[in-house]
């Protein structure tokens, strides 16, 4: 009887045949949704973000300020000594006082200072919804780091099922060497293909290693399992199925280039402000002072010779103060053509975001599509693959096939398997990313991702569909009743 070597022999020999093999089951597995909420509490860059909005909003209360009274107190101690030449000699004039002052200052125009309160609200919508972006940038990672970490767990166990099969090639080959059925080349021949594919499984464990510690990076928590995801998830073309409409949403919609439309017209008001530099100003102020008269300038002296000033001084005053700005060295037509250059700045790197926009979100409309073909043309090509290699099997027992033939399909076989998880992991990704650059994106996203997990996913038997058997089995049959 011809032994037939399909996928679930395999697994089954990678799960328990080969003495590294971890079997014990996985534990403590946690969901998609819960490495999100994690990050959300733990990650440095989005805390980091929210501190930098938290700095970047304080500009309005600044700015504002300048509209408000400003209420200034002092004191003032003086000590005067006077040396004075006369016909009699030189007597010595010795004064001291203190003054205490209050003034209250009250803009009445102040045009600069109004479109600066203007830009700086532009400022603060700016970085509110920069950082709405980096909150939303976070849903992204999240799924990105814990899909690697699934990627990397499938590309492992799919090279530890083609280390097991290769390693079942050599153990025939050996035994067919030790009976005379073939010869020593094709003993070697396999031995090379297991060592390939050995050093290609200790890769991969460095692969998976690597994604769980992106994983802790991201969430300050270690893991040791997650949920996988299931073959049953729905592979769909985006809805609705129009670029155009994708792209009329992103224009609407897209966190980063809703926040470059205020970047513009922060800079339109600093512009205003800067321009406003040549406005005349117009303050009220209100000024008490209370000292000594010495200190006051209230001094008694021949010129009054009927008045005379003693003790403290009191001395009150209310006007309006009125600035022409005239010639300033050219400094106000400087910050003028600056601020000029730099709303031309703005307003470029927003077109030039918005046509970025628009490609990732057609290309990632097209990717999607495509991924969606891809998956099950993927998964065909594994069927067939897997056909293929039965059949050359077949023929390499009965002598018309050799042993190079059988190790070619069986990488072919086993490149299919992950280029199939690929293809899984990569329509999931491109989703999220549509949504993203569409501004559509949400938590409700994962929850949406999270009910097709499993919970006791293994890697070892899970990377592959579940009717893949039944599928492969079945191609063999139309294929001979043709």
């Amino acid at each position: 009887m011809l032994r037939r070597l399909s996928l679930a022999l395999a697994v089954a020999a990678a799960s328990n045949g080969l003495a590294w093999a971890d079997t014990a089951p996985l534990t403590a597995k946690t969901d998609l949704v819960s490495v999100y909420q994690e990050a959300v509490r733990n990650n440095a860059d989005l805390a980091a973000a929210r501190a930098d909005y938290e700095a970047t909003k304080e500009i309005v209360p600044q700015a504002r300020s300048g509209l408000l009274p400003q209420i200034n107190g002092g004191a003032n101690l003086t000590d005067t000594r006077t040396d004075v030449e006369t016909s009699v000699g030189d007597p010595s004039l010795s004064r001291s006082g203190t003054v205490y002052q209050a003034t209250l200052s009250q803009p009445i125009f102040r045009a600069d200072r109004w479109f600066q309160l203007k830009a700086a609200k532009e400022v603060d919508e700016q970085a509110a919804l920069q950082l709405s972006a980096t909150e939303q940038n976070l849903i992204l990672q999240s799924a990105q780091t814990y899909f690697a970490v699934l990627r990397a767990q499938d590309t492992l166990a799919s090279t530890k099922a083609e280390e097991a099969a290769f390693k079942r090639q050599l153990d025939q080959a050996n035994e067919r060497f030790d009976v005379g059925l073939s010869d020593k080349t094709d003993v070697l021949e396999a031995q090379a293909g297991y060592d390939t594919a050995r050093a290609n499984r200790i890769l991969a464990q460095r692969a998976v290693d690597d994604a769980f510690q992106a994983l802790t990076t991201l969430t300050n928590r270690d893991y040791n399992a997650l949920e996988g995801i299931k073959h049953s998830l729905p592979v769909l073309a985006p809805s609705p199925n129009d670029a155009k409409a994708w792209v009329d949403t992103a224009a609407q919609q897209n966190l980063n280039l809703l926040a470059s439309n205020h970047a513009v017209d922060a800079a339109e008001e600093t512009l205003r402000q800067r321009k406003a530099g040549h406005a005349p100003t117009l303050d009220a102020v209100a000024q008490y002072q209370k000292g000594d008269n010495d200190a006051l300038g209230f001094t008694n002296s021949d010129a009054n010779p009927g008045v005379r000033y003693n003790g403290d001084v009191e001395q009150r005053s209310i006007g309006l103060q009125l600035n022409i700005p005239i010639y300033s060295g050219g400094l106000i037509s400087s910050q003028a053509r600056e601020a000029y250059a730099r709303l031309n700045q703005s307003e470029q790197q927003r077109e030039s975001l918005r046509r970025q926009v628009v490609q990732n979100t057609r290309d990632l409309h097209r990717a999607v599509n495509t991924d969606v073909e891809t998956v099950s043309a993927r998964k065909q090509s594994i069927i067939s693959n897997q056909s293929a290699l039965e059949a050359t099997e077949v023929g390499y027992q009965v002598g018309t096939r050799n042993i190079v033939d059988v190790l070619d399909a069986q990488r072919q076989l086993y490149s299919s398997v992950r280029n199939y998880n690929d293809a899984r992991y990569d329509y999931i990704l491109d989703n999220l990313r549509l949504k993203q650059v569409a501004g559509t994106l949400s938590p409700a996203d994962l929850e949406a991702l999270a009910r097709y997990l499993k919970p006791d996913y293994n890697p070892d038997r899970d990377f592959l569909p579940p009717d893949l058997t039944a599928a492969s089995e079945a191609q063999i049959r139309n294929t001979r009743a043709q």
